[in-house]
């Protein structure tokens, strides 16, 4: 792992870096350019699924890279349609080839739907066999959580969920330390959402260290425990999201922000009816 960035231990031993790149809605096309820019940056760890469609352009830039293996950190992520025990092998086995590598980091099943009881057995099967270091999921609200750790003898090493200031997950995140699951951010920057860069708070405590607002985001949840894993496809804003370990937010400053919570989704609701259907009718080759 590279030593610039801090790590967390998961429940399993295995270091994962405290702050990754993420590819969520990077076109295939660019997506090769893109992670090798961060790589380049100095990101260890790349977080992409199944559902992206571009596992095999992250795959690319690995290779081409040259880092040596054991300092990458690469999580994807199993979707709807291919849950399932026999499924979820043969799903993994494709990804572990789109990507061109001989064991994953982190694997995740990316929603709480479908017979995802069945891929966690595949998955601790795979992870027995040492071709998976860590297995965790994603979008598990409380419930699903504590009914999976309660049913299966692998207690998640993450869960991947919707963190960032309007949504912030702190009692959420106190249950998962309380059972051993490391929380990971996705959609850390809100997507912009509520005028997350001009937001006067966030902006005037980052004034005051000559950091962005989304260093200061970054900051306070790296802070945190919080994983993250932003993303952008400008490899100046790349080198930004990075810079974050170099000032420290004080106690009052870190209440400032955890005012701005408004405890509910600005992204995406799993509790809504339609969503889930348009989730579980969504396909990927």
């Amino acid at each position: 792992m590279s030593s610039s960035i801090p790590t967390v231990t998961l429940n399993n031993g295995v270091q994962m870096p405290l702050l990754g790149f993420g590819v969520f809605q990077v076109p295939g096309e660019q997506t090769e350019q893109v992670v090798t820019d961060a790589l380049a940056a100095g990101y260890r760890a790349i977080d992409t699924a199944s559902a992206y469609g571009n596992e095999e352009a992250v795959g690319r830039a690995i290779a081409k890279s040259g880092i040596p293996r054991e300092e990458l950190f690469i999580t994807t992520k199993m979707w709807i349609q291919h849950t399932g025990e026999d499924t979820a092998k043969r799903e993994f086995d494709k990804s572990l080839g789109l990507l061109g590598l001989d064991y994953l980091d982190l694997y995740l099943i990316h929603q709480p739907l479908g017979d995802y009881y069945s891929s966690w057995h595949a998955m601790q099967k795979l992870h027995g066999e040492g071709l998976i270091k860590a297995i965790g999921v994603s979008n598990f609200y409380p419930d699903r959580l504590i009914d999976l750790i309660t049913h299966n003898d692998i207690v998640p090493a993450v869960n991947q969920i919707e963190t960032h200031p309007f949504f912030q997950r702190a009692d959420y995140q106190q249950l998962m330390r309380a059972h051993g699951v490391q929380i990971e951010s996705w959609g850390p920057l809100a997507e912009g959402k509520n005028h997350l860069f001009t937001n006067p708070v966030l902006a005037e405590i980052g004034a005051g260290y000559g950091k962005s607002v989304a260093q200061v985001v970054l900051r306070w949840l790296t802070q945190r425990q919080v994983v993250a894993i932003p993303k952008s496809v400008r490899p100046e804003r790349m080198a930004e999201n990075l810079n974050v370990f170099d000032f420290q937010l004080t106690g009052d400053e870190m209440a400032r922000i955890a005012a701005l919570d408004t405890g509910t989704t600005v992204l995406f609701d799993h509790h809504d009816p339609e969503m889930v259907k348009w989730l579980g009718g969504r396909r990927v080759d």
